[in-house]
């Protein structure tokens, strides 16, 4: 044997003897991170549905809150059309009960003239003095103008005074007596009245030309 056939016959030996080691190491790491990256996936998708079904719980809530919103305006509104429909009934009876119960207290006020004129048409029956009958009638007239006074009616002065559009109502012009009556009044038909410093009745008047 040769020096060529012993060192191939060593080479062989040592081969048998430590046999290179199959190299399976990469194909379990990679195995390894595919299966780390299933887990990250699948972890992923998990946050992913978490997050989704928060938004989901949040936007239900929001959408609860909104209609109990609605919810209470609405009631506020229907309580107050009520009360507004309410208030305008009630104002609207109080106006025809002011209505009709508007002179009142001037016609209770105006009651003892009444039974004033009552008993003076009574004594006018067999009265033969006319001179106390006509101061009873003063008396009752006096009456009257004093309790509408007090209610504050008020005269109106015409007599002589300038023509006032605002206050005379001219009936029919004359001649003027005197060059100091033209355009004033010269008689009075009928008095004007103020009611409360308001006219309530032109004077009827006729006026010098």
């Amino acid at each position: 044997m040769n020096f060529s056939d012993m060192l191939k016959k060593k080479k062989n030996t040592d081969e048998n003897l430590n046999p290179e080691p199959q190299q399976e190491q990469p194909e379990i790491v990679g195995e390894i991170n595919e299966e780390s990256a299933d887990k990250s996936t699948v972890q992923d998708e998990h946050l992913s549905q978490q997050e989704e079904v928060e938004q989901a719980a949040a936007a239900t809530s929001e959408e609860e809150k909104l209609k109990a919103e609605i919810a209470e305006w609405n009631n506020k509104y229907l309580r107050l059309y009520a009360e507004f429909d309410n208030f305008k009934r009630r104002t609207a009876k109080e106006r025809v009960e002011l209505l009709q119960t508007a002179g009142k207290d001037v016609i209770v006020d105006l009651l003892p003239v009444l039974d004033d004129f009552d008993r003076a048409l009574k004594v006018m029956e067999t009265a033969t003095d006319v001179a106390s009958v006509k101061e009873g009638v003063n008396l009752i007239h006096q009456k009257t103008k004093n309790i509408l006074s007090q209610k504050g009616l008020k005269e109106m002065e015409s007599k002589n005074m300038p023509f006032d559009v605002d206050l005379h109502e001219a009936v029919t012009s004359i001649p003027a007596p005197t060059d100091e009556l033209k355009g004033k009044i010269v008689d009075e038909l009928e008095k004007g009245y103020y009611l409360n410093d308001k006219v309530i009745r032109f004077a009827k008047v006729v006026v010098g030309a």
